[in-house]
Order: structure tokens, then sequence, then C-alpha cells
């Protein structure tokens, strides 16, 4: 990734929409998960600049999705 870039990019993080439709909350997933509540507050709001697999993975457990209903990209 390109230093210069910041946070210039078109991903976009459908978390609330997801945990929304699991009647969860962010603070029940961030425990599941074992994140902190603020981390997974930056990449719902799309300000993360990165994400272990290994987060994805269980954020993806938890939810019962796959990366694709998580993550999109913004055309």
């Amino acid at each position: 990734m390109d230093g210069d870039a910041g946070d210039d990019h078109a991903i976009e993080v459908h978390l609330d929409r997801l945990l929304a439709e699991r009647g969860m909350t962010l603070t029940e997933l961030a425990h599941r998960v074992g994140v902190t509540h603020a981390n997974l507050s930056i990449l719902k709001n799309g300000h993360a600049r990165a994400m272990r697999f290994t987060t994805l993975t269980r954020i993806c457990e938890e939810l019962d999705c796959q990366p694709g209903d998580l993550l999109g990209l913004r055309r």
C-alpha cells in the first residue's frame, strides 16, 4: 500500500447491517471475538487501515457470514 494513500480507499464495511440482522451489539461481538470495542468501532466506521485475517475469521465465525458479506467495494 502506498504510504501517501492515507484513508483513501473504496472498501465499505457492512458490520452495522450484519449486527442488526443478528440482533447482536458491537460490545457483544467484541467480547466474542476477543478484540476491543474501540477497535471494532474503528472497523465499523470505515476508518480501519488493516485487519488481521485471524480477526476477520473470528468475526465471520461469530456472525455466520463470509468476508464478502462484511466487506464490499464501493464503486
